[in-house]
Parts: C-alpha cells; structure tokens; sequence
C-alpha cells in the first residue's frame, strides 16, 4: 500500500535530488513524497516559490508503477491551492526525453528554452497553469 509523505520534507527532497542529479537546494523548499512499504518510491520538491504568482515543481519516481492519482492530486492541489499559484513551472533537461514526456502527459507545456542551460543540453521550461490543471478538480 502506497502512502503519501509530507512531515519528511529533508528526506524527500534529498532523494529526489539523488534521482535527478542537481544537488543540494540552495532556496527554501517544500516535498512531498510517496511511501511503500516504508520506501520512497516517488517525490516531489516546490521550490521558487513567488507569493501568490508561481513555483517551480521537480519530480522524481522509482520503478515503472510508482505514480498514483492521490499523489498527483495532493501535488498539484498543494501548489495550486495551498500556495495559491497561478502556474507551475518544471525545468527539464532537453536530453531527458522521459521526463518530458511525462510532464507533458501530466499537461504542461512547453513555454520555452535556454540554449545550453542544462548539463547535457538545453534547458526546456515546461508551464501549466490553474486554470489548464486537469488535476484539480478533486485535489485537497
């Protein structure tokens, strides 16, 4: 049984840090994480936040069966509701073709690119706002 964990934010923004290699945060932070059987098997770190405007989500999981509606929902419902976002923003790696993919999938889009902005190639920075968040409509 998965659960979410959200009193563990140091733990899980450490292990998301381990599976997208960017190292240590360097600005205030908020994660949420997903547990089964006592181990993380997804994260999620909100950092950048700007009051009332947007943040910036970094997302990691293990495994191919790791994300559960609940989590979605609890994560979008957080920076969408709780911190009263009007977009998301997700920083990808242009080389990382999963992880747009499934940001993509998840709905957001792609807003624009910085030349070389990322270790292995462009920086591709991913928006999905309030409004365009399909997540919402049951989320915490």
């Amino acid at each position: 049984m998965k659960h979410i964990v959200t009193r563990d934010k140091q733990r899980v923004a450490d292990w998301v840090s381990d599976k997208i290699g960017c190292g240590k945060w360097h600005s205030e932070f908020e994660a949420i994480g997903l547990e089964q059987d006592g181990a993380l098997v997804a994260g999620m770190v909100v950092d950048g936040y700007v009051e009332n405007t947007r943040c910036s989500m970094h997302v990691a999981g293990e495994g191919r069966r790791w994300l559960n509606r609940e989590f979605i929902k609890v994560c979008f419902g957080y920076v969408f509701k709780q911190l009263n976002c009007k977009v998301v923003l997700g920083p990808v790696s242009s080389a990382n073709a999963d992880a747009l993919r499934f940001d993509k999938h998840l709905g957001f889009t792609e807003a624009g690119r910085v030349s070389d902005g990322s270790p292995d190639g462009d920086l591709v920075l991913l928006q999905m706002t309030k409004a365009d968040c399909r997540w919402l409509e049951t989320a915490l």
